[in-house]
């Protein structure tokens, strides 16, 4: 008999001014077998939990998609320290001659997706035989938030690497690479029992402990964006047969209308290293799907913290409020130029070193120093100096990290339904810029070219530019992507170079891991260009 991990949730009190109390701090406590565990609601929860802890784990080890996101895009370089590898150039050049040893960059991300793809699969192959009583209903929530999860990773992998083999039963059996055509109908459909299956609860009537749990209101928001990502790249009219425009677009309305997310007043105030004290802290009215973490991470298998931000911190130093980090995601200064000086989101996305008037010494240390780094997600120092993770007895500061990964916005919602056609658009729009811009707003039609734009100046950082790119079509995205300009490697002028021929060979897709070919007996193939 299959052993399997029982995970138990523990409450953990967090952070700045308020409690960090994520339904998803979760650690082993024993082991039974998948035979006699899957009996009660009671069980069916703490498998649950353990899906949830999965999707949490997926970016600690190997690269996280919200880096390769930016990386990949024209947002940000590949950056790192002068002295280390070459395996973020390759990622951002799309080409594997800048790194050849690196065939694995993914490799721990490959397995740990699978992992928690097992784990749902696994809870909802049981959902037959728990005894789910008088309450129905909890089996329909629950059944609905381990099939958005499972929904989310494989959209997280077929995005990365395109050609995927694909699990919807608990199995380690050695697959091909499916159509696809194939992983899009399992994702679109468990997307669509999620929204026609859970309540509606608004978000205000939401218990605050529930808050980064699966809601209706983000299945149809992921929906809508599964939709437009698919029918753009691979240039079909619907969802593989089982949404439509109009679909997506009545699921969007729905959000707007009935969940009671709603806007911040101020764009800043999303971010922690942007606001300070006004910082809105999680799980706030915007925030309708994050995926969560905690300060709770060690080198002894708790892996609970957000491990991937110390990537985006500036290079080894450290100035109040921003944080010791690893130099990854350098800004292109095209990124900067594109905001206006009256858009308040540039101040609250990018750090500029000479705007800020911050005395970095360490060009010697970072490549492809352009003078500008990601701030949404920059690790934290307090008015002493300390890391914020200190601060909760947590002596690591690349794992200690907490901040949770906010995946789907409200402000997405609003721009998802006016590119959709939306007979509100030029109000969604205008939402959307008139928070931005404050009083310099000045109206702007509503148009695909202006939201494309608008998009990549709301999101910044965010993961999304990438793939808002690659469904404009390979060519347009190649064209976005390619670059020639100069850049500072260790502190000495050096060309940056990234080829659109590069982007459109692979299709936009990164490389399987070899070792995984290799473990498949060849049954695996790569993908085109790498």
């Amino acid at each position: 008999m299959k052993a399997i991990k029982i995970y138990a949730v523990v409450l953990i009190l967090f952070a700045a001014g308020g409690c960090k109390k994520s339904f998803l701090d979760t650690e082993p406590v024993t082991s039974v077998t998948d035979e006699n565990f899957y009996k009660t609601p009671a069980d069916a929860f703490k498998a649950l939990v353990g899906c949830y802890d999965g999707l949490q784990i997926v970016w600690s080890e190997g690269v996280a998609l919200p880096v390769a996101a930016e990386v990949m895009s024209d947002n940000t370089f590949g950056g790192t320290g002068a002295s280390d590898g070459f395996g973020y150039q390759m990622i951002d050049e799309f080409d594997k001659a800048r790194s050849p040893s690196d065939q694995n960059v993914y490799e721990r991300n490959w397995a740990l997706y699978y992992k928690a793809l097992y784990r749902c699969n696994m809870l909802i192959s049981k959902m037959d035989q728990i005894q789910w009583g008088a309450n129905p209903e909890l089996r329909k929530t629950y059944e609905s938030e381990t099939r958005y999860l499972r929904a989310y990773l494989l959209f997280d992998m077929v995005r990365l690497w395109g050609n995927i083999p694909l699990l919807t039963t608990p199995s380690a059996e050695n697959l091909p690479q499916a159509n696809p055509d194939d992983v899009y109908k399992v994702i679109a459909e468990d997307l669509k029992f999620a929204a026609e299956n859970m309540q509606g609860v608004t978000y205000t009537a939401q218990p605050v402990a529930e808050r980064g749990r699966v809601t209706k209101y983000a299945a149809e928001a992921l929906l809508a964006r599964v939709y437009l990502f698919y029918t753009g790249y691979y240039a079909k009219t619907d969802l593989v047969g089982v949404v439509t425009k109009a679909n997506a677009l009545t699921y969007l309305e729905d959000v707007i209308s009935n969940s009671g997310y709603g806007l911040l007043d101020d764009y800043a105030n999303l971010w922690p290293a942007a606001s300070l004290a006004s910082y809105a802290k999680e799980d706030n009215k915007e925030t309708i799907f994050a995926v969560k973490y905690t300060y709770t991470s060690d080198y002894n298998g708790n892996t609970d913290g957000n491990h991937w931000m110390i990537m985006t911190g500036i290079r080894e130093q450290a100035f109040f409020p921003y944080g010791n980090g690893w130099g990854a995601e350098t800004v292109n200064p095209k990124l900067w130029a594109a905001y206006s000086a009256a858009d308040t989101r540039r101040v609250a996305s990018i750090t500029s070193i000479v705007d800020e008037k911050l005395a970095f010494t360490n060009q010697s240390k970072q490549r492809e120093y352009t003078g500008y780094y990601a701030k949404k997600y920059s690790p934290m120092i307090d008015e002493n100096g300390k890391p914020l993770p200190e601060g909760y007895g947590n002596t690591s500061f690349q794992i200690g990290q907490f901040q949770d990964y906010v995946s789907i916005r409200y402000a997405d919602v609003l721009l998802m339904a006016a590119e959709l056609g939306s007979a509100n658009a030029q109000t969604y729009f205008n939402e959307v810029r008139q928070r931005a811009y404050k009083g310099a707003f000045t109206p702007l039609a509503v148009n695909q070219d202006n939201i494309m734009k608008e998009r990549r100046l709301e999101f910044a950082f965010e993961g999304i530019r990438y793939y808002d790119l690659l469904r404009q079509g390979i060519n347009k995205a190649a064209q976005e992507i390619a670059e020639s300009t100069t850049v500072l490697n260790g502190g000495k002028s050096a060309e940056k170079k990234i080829l659109a021929g590069n982007v459109i060979a692979t299709k936009g897709l990164q490389q399987i891991p070899y070792t995984q070919i290799n473990l498949s007996n060849g049954v695996l193939k790569q993908n085109a260009g790498w």
